[in-house]
């Protein structure tokens, strides 16, 4: 099967608020296994469901794996909500959806969530560090936002532009010496 595609900033998709998901099926199980297989082939740490183009509140998260595949232990989570933020860390971020561009993000340091397992059995993490801000970020994806929303003006427009360039010279590659469409 071939990998779920990872949507890419503009796309309008990566901007809506996923679906509660009311029952864990095989299909969503399945969707999660496929999102962590794409966020292990990206690589990445996280990946929300709105990501792939799904718009319901799933996530995957692995922090601790490592890119030679050794120590993969992804943490699935239906229906994720964040309570009990403590304490404040600023932590060099990026995303698959965000292609060449990092920036500091201030986020809760220490974190709890609740969810579901793919059992539906309840789930809760406290989490910290990186774990807490991965959880955080994945949960911005699934309400519409997006880590360049919690950045300055200033640099979020910087990037706004140097992608809408990239873009537009990636779609003048895709046409021919004939003005023909590939």
């Amino acid at each position: 099967m071939a990998l779920l595609e990872v949507l890419q900033f503009p796309d309008p998709r990566l901007k809506r608020v996923s679906r509660k998901i009311d029952t864990v099926d095989d299909e969503i199980r399945e969707l999660a296994a496929n999102m962590c297989e794409v966020m292990y082939d990206e690589p990445g740490i996280g990946l929300a469901a709105p990501q792939v183009g799904v718009d319901l509140r799933l996530i995957v998260v692995d922090t601790e794996w490592g890119e030679d595949g050794q120590g993969k232990n992804p943490i699935v989570m239906v229906n994720p909500e964040l309570s009990e933020p403590e304490g404040k860390i600023v932590w060099e971020e990026g995303c698959l959806s965000v292609p060449d561009f990092t920036a500091d993000v201030t986020r809760a340091e220490r974190i709890v969530i609740r969810g579901s397992d793919l059992d539906g059995n309840p789930l809760e993490i406290r989490a910290e560090g990186l774990q807490a801000v991965c959880f955080q970020h994945e949960i911005d994806h699934l309400d519409g936002i997006l880590f360049i929303d919690r950045i300055s003006r200033l640099k979020r427009n910087l990037y706004v532009k140097r992608r809408k360039k990239q873009l537009a010279l990636e779609a003048e590659e895709v046409v021919d010496t004939r003005g023909s469409r590939l």
